[in-house]
């Protein structure tokens, strides 16, 4: 799985300018860590890409590491989805770490950074600790707790972590300079207490917990990482990972950090605390919602592996946050299952069509082509009966000039079949069309003398005898406005879109459909493409709308 290098080219020219100095003894060693607090997202997505793509590409190895280091969030349902989710994209770990691996050394080096009068235990309230930092543009305020003795800062570090202390009482501080231009270095907390949630490993064990601009890169340099890939928000923060790695950092070895823009999606919540509450009021139906950016989510719509590779290769890497229209995403899927997604008949809006001429019990099994993209694909067998389902928009009573599908007088082919010629049609006594007739060329089957006789409509169909109902979900964008972080003052829950799934009862598949499997992809003639629903079950299929054939969206929003 090769990256292409105009798409990672300033990383790219680090690693090779790495490699030419030598740096880290020629090694190239990634990690891809996230917090075990919720399911992975596009976003995280373009972060794996990265982290094993740059590994694969030079060489090196990347490892995935759960920075665990918040007990009140973390679950071990989120442990194994991030895997299944990484393993789902094609990619495999060297090892799987976990910053709760280091608990113990990174107390040591606390312990060592109090010793050597760099670091503090403070007894402010959160409140407190934030006034006194300053602003920008104003200094911060030394705490009176800043110069306490050493022993003194020793004996209530070691009673943080036995149960003594309240939660919320006390935090270990790192003593930088409260003066300096980058509020990182305003003594950074480096420790809180935790008591009431264990840990999804470590129990009870640890009632002090390491924060995370202290935790990251220790665990980055317990681990040998040489290229520490972060997204743009960590810039500011690089010069702290800096200053912790200085204090402790062999001089022969130390990881850099280097940042990359991160994902904005019109449309879409990027949000891990937006998407939970999601969940959690029950606005969407859990983290795998096909309506959700979340990748199990995007899985169960039908997205591939390989529509998610193309489209972060599309949108590349670059040191500017901006913003991506949906529409690419939607695209890059588009492409992929054009090219590889089975075509079957499934009518959504069922009428009956009926062909007078037909002989009465007869059934004739016909092959129908799998994909025209891929003639290796092959075809499957359909069944042609005297009475079809067409839907409903292929039959008009009163049609103008330009419409070529079915109207009194007017001949189409049905798909994979015969040319047909609609001579009338039945009402209901609502004045709702019922039943279509219609004559057939036997003469117009493939293989027969006039098979190649031209008509400018052709339209999908399924035999009524056979027909498989099946249930269609079709969603949409989960919200009705592009940029949602311009929209700081709104509740984001005031922009959803109320249309964004509408579930279809009547439709009529044809039965060959009856073995597919869940997540298995279609494309349905004419209609979109759509895979499997898990929800799906030997008695009805359930199947999600991945995209339409054509982004309609923008034309809708026209209108």
């Amino acid at each position: 799985m090769d990256i292409p290098k105009k798409n990672l080219n300033f990383i790219e020219q680090i690693v090779e300018n790495d490699l030419k100095e030598g740096k880290n003894g020629g090694r190239i060693q990634t990690r891809f860590p996230p917090e075990p607090n919720g399911y992975l997202h596009i976003g995280h997505a373009k972060a794996i890409c990265m982290d094993f793509g740059i590994a694969e590409h030079y060489n090196g190895i990347c490892n995935l590491r759960f920075d665990d280091t918040n007990p009140v969030k973390e679950d071990v349902e989120y442990v194994d989805s991030i895997q299944k989710d990484i393993q789902w994209l094609g990619y495999h770990w060297a090892n799987i770490y976990y910053a709760s691996d280091y608990f113990q050394q990174l107390w040591d080096l606390a312990v060592k950074l109090i010793k050597d009068g760099k670091a503090y235990v403070d007894e402010q309230s959160a409140d407190e600790i934030a006034k006194q930092k300053g602003t920008p543009t104003t200094p911060g305020v030394e705490s009176p707790f800043r110069n306490r003795p050493i022993e003194e800062n020793l004996a209530l570090f070691e009673k943080m972590n036995t149960g003594e202390i309240a939660e919320g009482a006390m935090v270990l501080r790192a003593k930088i300079d409260m003066s300096s231009s980058n509020m990182h270095f305003r003594d950074p907390l480096m420790y809180r207490i935790i008591t009431g949630h264990p840990h999804h490993r470590t129990g009870y064990t640890w009632k002090a917990y390491p924060m995370y601009d202290y935790a990251h890169g220790q665990s980055d340099y317990f681990e040998g990482v040489t290229h520490s890939l972060c997204t743009l928000e960590f810039e500011v923060h690089r010069p702290l990972y800096d200053w912790f790695i200085d204090q402790f950092a062999d001089t022969d070895y130390r990881p850099h950090q280097n940042e990359f823009n991160r994902l904005n999606i019109t449309y879409t919540v990027m949000s891990k605390r937006k998407m939970l509450q999601l969940v959690q009021e029950g606005i969407v139906t859990g983290w795998d919602d096909p309506r959700m950016p979340t990748i199990c989510g995007l899985r169960r719509r039908g997205y591939t592996p390989a529509s998610i590779h193309s489209f972060i290769d599309k949108i590349g890497y670059t040191k500017y946050d901006g913003l991506i229209d949906l529409s690419l995403l939607e695209h890059s899927v588009r492409e992929d299952l054009n090219a590889n997604a089975t075509r079957v008949s499934v009518v959504t809006d069922p009428i009956k069509l009926i062909l007078t001429n037909y002989p009465e019990g007869k059934t004739e099994i016909l092959e129908a082509g799998n994909n025209p993209e891929k003639e290796e694909a092959g075809s499957h067998e359909i069944p042609f009966t005297k009475e079809l389902y067409i839907e409903r928009e292929d039959f008009m009573e009163d049609a103008h000039k330009k419409y070529f599908r079915l109207t009194v007088g007017n001949e189409v082919r049905l798909k994979n079949a015969y040319i047909i010629k609609c001579t009338g049609f039945k009402k209901d006594d609502n004045g709702i069309v019922t039943e279509v007739y219609a004559e057939y060329d036997p003469m117009t089957k493939s293989g027969m003398p006039d098979s190649s006789r031209k008509v400018k409509g052709t339209i999908h169909w399924v035999s009524v005898e056979n027909a498989l109902s099946v249930e269609l979900r079709l969603y949409d964008r989960l919200f009705t406005v592009e940029n949602l972080n311009e929209e700081k003052e709104r509740d984001f829950r005031e922009m959803l879109n109320p249309n964004s799934l509408t579930i279809n009862t009547k439709a009529k598949a044809e039965p060959w459909l009856k073995e597919a499997k869940p997540l298995e992809n279609f494309q349905f003639q004419r209609i979109g493409y759509f895979n499997v629903d898990p929800d799906s079950t030997p008695d009805k299929l359930v199947f999600n709308r991945t995209v339409s054939l054509k982004d309609s969206w923008a034309k809708e929003q026209q209108k």
